[in-house]
């Protein structure tokens, strides 16, 4: 069984068992969420799609691990002009281990 979950404005495709990184959700290491904004779910051939969300649909999840990515470069320039301008950025994100998607 499987679903579409909709968190950090961004959708996943999860099931029972899958590690997933997604934005950050304030919640400590170890402990247990709830994600009820639930977009489809599906069991081999048979999918329910919601309107938006699938009522009564939730899926269980451990928050494993908080986190930064890789940091994303940025660099600017200009020829000629003798400008140049470097930065970066880390996004953070919340590393979860899906447990049970329930219907």
């Amino acid at each position: 069984m499987y679903a579409v979950i909709k968190t950090g404005g961004k959708q996943y495709k999860v099931a029972a068992g899958e590690k997933i990184k997604v934005e950050q959700i304030a919640a400590d290491v170890g402990q247990e969420i709830v994600i009820d904004q639930v977009l489809a779910v599906g069991n081999g051939a048979e999918l329910t799609v919601g309107t938006p969300l699938v009522a009564g649909a939730s899926v269980k999840a451990t928050v494993v691990a908080q986190g930064k990515h890789d940091k994303v470069r940025i660099f600017k320039m200009r020829r000629r002009k003798h400008y140049q301008k470097h930065g970066g950025h880390r996004q953070t994100y919340t590393e979860l281990e899906i447990g049970a998607v329930t219907l």
